[in-house]
């Protein structure tokens, strides 16, 4: 963890650079094995089974709060994580409206430098196609401000990962989790796998970078101008029909962290604080899912900062 707070005082922009590459490269042959330690890989699903791995930490947006996300980092013991059958998976959302977002696109790449398919990085709205990017989108403004214009070239190699970051991930029988939420109209979990690639055709993948959980049954469009809001009929009929128990998901605030909802099938995890979401704490999930027999255990497994 020292080492780890030295380079990031230093955040030499050469060496930022080769790391890209390195994480660039990483991801790249995870696809090509399609099997990993424990963790198998289909298009831009990545799962496992309940046996495989039994530790899952699942943190949500960060949006370029370091503070938080270092001590989340503390808190979970990195040298515990090696020696164990575990993965910690965060999704999505790292940079914008955050003034550390390029030091958290840094530590999060080079935990995924050392851990290797320990690490799981979803993509988020904040990750998300041109056509579907969120706005404001000042990530580049932030690297450029840190070094010159220089950065706007690192920046670019940053978006070029977004491609590369997975949309879901699923222990089964267990959970799944994604960034925003269950697609209307799917039916499978191949239908996750595939989003990115029949995009823009259908809207799969815009939904799941950019749904909400609401109250009421069924599909309204959204208030966010993209992506729908999904009542609990659609959680209740997707995780039924894959044999899950419960969804998370990050792309909404919290003013505790988290919230529930849908019958508490859906958890909500936000992992930053401040400005300008202002809530009282953040959230990350520990989960053992040895101990993970139904939705109602989740919330148990929720540690809030």
């Amino acid at each position: 963890m020292k080492t780890l707070l030295h380079e990031l005082e230093k955040m030499d922009l050469i060496q930022f650079t080769e790391l890209v590459q390195e994480v660039s490269n990483q991801l790249e042959k995870e696809r090509l094995l399609k099997k990993l330690d424990g963790l198998f890989i289909n298009e831009d699903l990545i799962y496992c089974t309940p046996s495989s791995i039994e530790r899952c930490i699942i943190i949500g947006d960060i949006h370029g709060d370091l503070d938080t996300l270092l001590k989340i980092i503390e808190k979970i013991n990195i040298n515990e994580i090696k020696e164990q059958k575990a993965v910690i998976v965060f999704l999505g959302d790292y940079g914008d409206r955050g003034e550390k977002s390029p030091e958290v696109y840094y530590l999060l790449l080079k935990l995924k430098s050392i851990l290797k398919e320990k690490i799981v990085l979803l993509r988020g709205n904040h990750e998300g196609p041109d056509d579907l990017l969120a706005h404001p989108h000042d990530l580049p403004l932030f690297f450029i401000d840190k070094y010159g214009q220089e950065g706007y070239a690192l920046y670019l190699r940053i978006k070029k990962l977004f491609e590369k970051f997975y949309l879901a991930f699923v222990v089964l029988n267990k959970l799944i989790a994604l960034h925003g939420g269950i697609p209307s109209n799917a039916l499978s979990m191949n239908d996750i796998a595939i989003a990115k690639k029949i995009h823009p055709k259908k809207r799969l993948l815009e939904e799941i970078l950019w749904n909400d959980p609401m109250d009421e049954y069924g599909i309204r469009e959204s208030y966010r101008g993209a992506g729908k809001l999904f009542g609990p009929d659609i959680t209740e009929n997707f995780l039924k029909r894959n044999n899950l128990l419960v969804l998370i998901r990050g792309h909404e605030p919290a003013k505790l962290g988290y919230f529930i909802s849908h019958n508490g099938k859906v958890v909500t995890i936000f992992s930053r604080k401040g400005a300008p979401y202002f809530n009282e704490k953040a959230a990350y999930l520990d989960v053992n899912l040895n101990k993970l027999y139904s939705h109602e255990d989740i919330e148990k497994f929720i540690i809030r900062i």
